[in-house]
């Protein structure tokens, strides 16, 4: 299909929507606009998140939320790049986007005035000839990175939507054909902010600080979309007080050795987890035994997801050498870009799982083992037999 005679252009949006809210709707609209674009491409987090714990609501629900909100197509980020730090996030997410011939990317930060672009190119030059210098080990290397962005900028780079916004550029200097970046300033809330904010006539809040209040039982209704408050109304919700026996116990039986093969297992960081695990009530009593200086809480919850999903770090790779692009839904624009593009994609694209994708050696062994557990714990099957959540198509 083609709009006017010409090709439909698409803008990328890097999302996790956990839960989607308000600040996310005006994301897609900003998207949308600076970009001039016709089709919005969201690459979503699957049923894991970047901080390490599992997403509040699976990935299909997460999808249908995201097209009643203003996407046009939405694939899923993999947990082998979605439970990473945020240079391996980056990378993965702009890989999606890049099969799927996206050639803008449109993501908020603190600072939006930044030419990302040039940042990355300083940034990229500079860690190649101060490698060493992000190997102290009395601070987190979050922190040693954003000093490393403070002093090539000179301003004061610290937030976490900044730094992944350099992380985005990062990763688009690797791409053979590099995406426009589009920063947009994000709608008053910071992005771990406690309290909700007024923005434009809308109660804007954190998404953090949205799951806080779900998780205390408190009503969210006036920060999220009616759609995402009923979702959260019916659940199943998800937490990490549901996966923590499961890590307990892994911690408790795993050796040493096998738990240093778990990927991001490093600096004998499986010590330090096996050990606090020894008397530590629930999962945050464990993350507050085992923190240091060294370690964020983040790099913590990703071990500890890790472990407990029982990611290999050699099956990592692997899966990351057999990538595809998942289609977990789109309306009738989205549809209609997937007809143009799926003969050029350079990925496959994927719409139904099969068995043979789910063999050990199969492109979704990773995902599936991963997702199991998610589907013990909502009752609903993840992947085999899940055909993309289609929107408005008869409307079409």
């Amino acid at each position: 299909m083609v709009l006017g005679g010409k090709a439909m252009q698409a803008v990328g949006v890097v999302a996790e929507f956990n839960p989607l809210h308000n600040g996310h709707v005006f994301a897609l609209q900003v998207a949308r606009r600076r970009a001039a674009a016709d089709v919005v491409v969201v690459v979503m987090s699957g049923n894991f998140v970047q901080r390490g714990a599992p997403a509040i609501l699976d990935k299909w629900t997460r999808t249908r939320l995201a097209l009643t909100a203003g996407a046009d197509l939405v694939v899923e980020l993999p947990v082998y790049d979605a439970v990473q730090s945020g240079n391996q996030f980056a990378a993965g997410a702009l890989a999606q986007l890049s099969a799927l011939g996206v050639s803008q990317l449109a993501f908020g930060t603190e600072a939006p005035e930044l030419d990302y672009a040039q940042l990355a190119e300083r940034m990229h030059a500079m860690m190649g000839q101060r490698r060493d210098e992000f190997h102290d080990y009395t601070q987190t290397y979050a922190s040693q990175l954003a000093a490393a962005m403070t002093a090539v900028t000179g301003h004061a780079v610290k937030a976490p939507n900044q730094m992944l916004g350099v992380s985005y550029a990062m990763a688009n200097l690797a791409l053979t054909h590099p995406l426009t970046l589009l920063p947009f300033g994000r709608a008053g809330v910071d992005h771990d902010a406690a309290k909700p904010q007024a923005v434009a006539g809308t109660t804007m809040a954190s998404a953090s600080a949205i799951r806080e209040r779900v998780h205390a039982g408190a009503d969210v209704r006036a920060l999220v979309p009616a759609a995402t408050a009923t979702a959260l109304r019916q659940g199943p919700i998800l937490a990490w007080r549901q996966l923590w026996p499961l890590l307990r116990y892994r911690l408790q039986t795993a050796s040493l050795d096998e738990l240093a093969t778990i990927d991001q297992a490093t600096e004998g960081l499986e010590h330090r987890l096996r050990a606090a695990a020894i008397g530590a009530h629930d999962f945050d009593d464990l993350l507050r035994r085992a923190k240091s200086k060294r370690y964020t809480y983040a790099r913590l919850r990703r071990l500890a997801l890790a472990i407990t999903l029982n990611l290999r770090h050699g099956d990592v790779v692997a899966a990351r050498r057999q990538r595809n692009v998942h289609i977990l839904g789109f309306n009738a624009v989205g549809r209609a870009y997937l007809k143009q593009v799926k003969k050029q994609a350079p990925l496959p694209l994927v719409s139904r799982v099969s068995r043979d994708m789910l063999k050990p050696d199969g492109s979704f062994d990773l995902i599936d083992r991963a997702d199991a557990l998610i589907s013990t714990l909502t009752g609903y099957e993840q992947n085999y037999g899940r055909v993309p959540i289609m929107e408005d198509l008869n409307n079409a």
